[in-house]
């Protein structure tokens, strides 16, 4: 039986490289027997263009009948004056609440063949293979009250809410002691206790969480310092959890030390292993359309999928062994390329994955 993925491309170079991943996809329907269904839609600025909203039904319809969601990129210039409520991070935080796509997993692995891109010495960053869980519906992103309000003395004041129920940091530390089970046992929680109540309280729950799980091997760390202990010795960690601001700037962080934030897959969980999947960089607008954006994020996030959500393992790890065999041969796009290597555009990678499949 045929599992459907609904297809939305987004913004900027959202499209190019959902192009190469649907290319991906075809090719192993054709050659290897994946049973899947591909349909499009709108979402972000190119959806608020079409319809006035960067989330239209339609599109949410789709994604709620879909198996997997694979997601492009979202945003622009463009948008960017447009109110709040209409811009295109409206779409993207519409379907991750909607769908109820709790737990965001951010793998950062440095392939071998990349130590050299990596603005760290390869010394710090070789052999990097370490896994962000990130709290996705929570926080101070989703938190009300929110706005900008005139006070009496007629200046602005801009107000944002951080508020987190204990059940919403149980669910997403199971999470994180489920992967550290199959990886190497080991949870660092990520939180600011010492100044921030509501944290206070998540380090409490996870504490909690921790003593069912002798097998998990749980640690704590300050968000500040947990910045800089990335940079300094990334390698210390295995499993990292945090909320869903901290993991958002976390992540980016962590992207950096595998030499490009266009090899950083994601995939954002409900609790049924249902998933939205997309890599973590933006639309990138001031490259959008030039054929030179590194497509292997989303590559690697189709194999996430296959993996997570579509119960296809054999046909995650033939992506991944391609992705690995085309980097070996010293193909690379702009922002990975080094020297010796042959710098290719968008579509040159993805038809070098898609040869090396077999």
């Amino acid at each position: 039986m045929s599992k459907k993925i609904a297809v939305l491309p987004g913004d900027g170079i959202g499209v190019e490289i959902v192009a190469e991943a649907v290319k991906l996809l075809e090719a192993l329907q054709r050659d290897f027997g994946l049973k899947v269904e591909l349909e499009q839609a709108l979402v972000g600025g190119c959806a608020y263009d079409d319809s006035g909203s960067p989330l239209p039904e339609s599109t949410l319809s789709l994604a709620r009948a879909a198996d997997a969601v694979l997601l492009g990129a979202v945003g622009g210039y463009q948008w960017e004056s447009l109110p709040i409520a209409k811009r295109p991070e409206k779409g993207l935080l519409g379907l991750r609440s909607e769908l109820g796509l709790f737990a965001n997993l951010r793998p950062a692995i440095l392939y071998p063949q990349l130590a050299s891109a990596s603005t760290l010495k390869p010394e710090i960053v070789s052999g990097l293979d370490m896994m962000i869980v990130r709290e996705l519906t929570g926080g101070i992103y989703f938190g009300q009250p929110r706005g900008v309000r005139i006070l009496d003395n007629g200046e602005r004041q801009g107000f944002n809410t951080l508020v987190y129920s204990e059940s919403e940091v149980r669910r997403i530390a199971h999470v994180a002691f489920d992967i550290a089970a199959k990886r190497n046992h080991r949870v660092c929680s990520v939180d600011k206790a010492n100044v921030l109540e509501c944290t206070e309280m998540w380090r409490e729950v996870m504490i909690e969480e921790g003593k069912k799980r002798p097998d998990i091997e749980l640690t704590h760390m300050y968000v500040d310092n947990a910045s800089m202990q990335l940079v300094r010795n990334p390698k210390q960690f295995d499993v990292m959890v945090t909320t869903n601001m901290f993991g958002d700037i976390l992540s980016d962080t962590a992207a950096m030390l595998t030499g490009s934030i266009g090899m950083l897959p994601s995939a954002s969980l409900d609790a049924n292993n249902k998933g939205m999947y997309e890599p973590i960089h933006g639309s990138a607008p001031d490259i959008a359309g030039k054929n030179i954006a590194n497509p292997l994020a989303t590559l690697l996030s189709v194999a996430m999928m296959l993996r997570y959500s579509l119960n296809e393992a054999a046909m995650a790890d033939r992506i991944e062994t391609a992705v690995v065999k085309v980097l070996d041969s010293g193909l690379r796009t702009a922002d990975i390329a080094g020297a010796g290597c042959q710098v290719v555009g968008t579509r040159a990678m993805g038809d070098a994955v898609v040869a090396a499949l077999a």
